[in-house]
C-alpha cells in the first residue's frame, strides 16, 4: 500500500524558515503532479505550490519568492522550503501527488494521493 507522509512542520517565529517533506512509502517508481496545499483554521484549502511533469512549477502569489517546491527522486520525497515565514502562513499543509507503484509485478498509477498533513504555526 502506498502512503504519502508529511513532516517538518512546527512552531516558528515570523521571518524564520521551515522545510516540509512529503515522503512516499511503498514500491514507488515515480511521483508526478505534486501539489502542496494548505488550510488555515476557518478557511478554505488553497494551493500553495505545484510541480508537474517536465519540471514546471507554480506558486500562489502569496508565497512567490519565499517558498520553493522541489523533489528528490532517489528518496521518493518532495519538499517545500518555506522562507521568510509570516503569521498568515499558519495552516495545516498537505501534499498531493500521483504515484507510480509496482504491485504483484504490475505497474499502476495511484492518482491524487494525499498525506495526513503537518501543522505550521508562525508567531508574530
Amino acid at each position: 500500500q502506498v502512503h504519502l507522509v508529511e513532516s517538518g512542520g512546527g512552531l516558528v517565529r515570523a521571518g524564520e524558515s521551515l522545510r516540509l517533506s512529503c515522503a512516499a512509502s511503498g514500491n514507488i517508481l515515480s511521483i508526478n503532479n505534486i501539489v502542496w496545499f494548505r488550510q488555515a483554521a476557518g478557511k478554505q484549502r488553497e494551493l500553495v505550490a505545484g510541480l508537474v511533469s517536465g519540471g514546471r512549477t507554480n506558486y500562489a502569489d502569496s508565497v512567490k519568492g519565499r517558498f520553493t517546491i522541489s523533489r528528490d527522486n532517489a528518496k521518493n520525497t518532495v519538499y517545500l522550503q518555506m522562507n521568510s515565514l509570516k503569521p498568515e502562513d499558519t495552516a495545516v499543509y498537505y501534499c498531493k501527488a500521483d504515484v507510480l507503484v509496482v504491485a504483484g509485478g504490475t505497474e499502476r498509477w495511484e492518482f491524487d494521493l494525499w498525506g495526513q498533513g503537518t501543522q505550521v504555526t508562525v508567531s508574530s
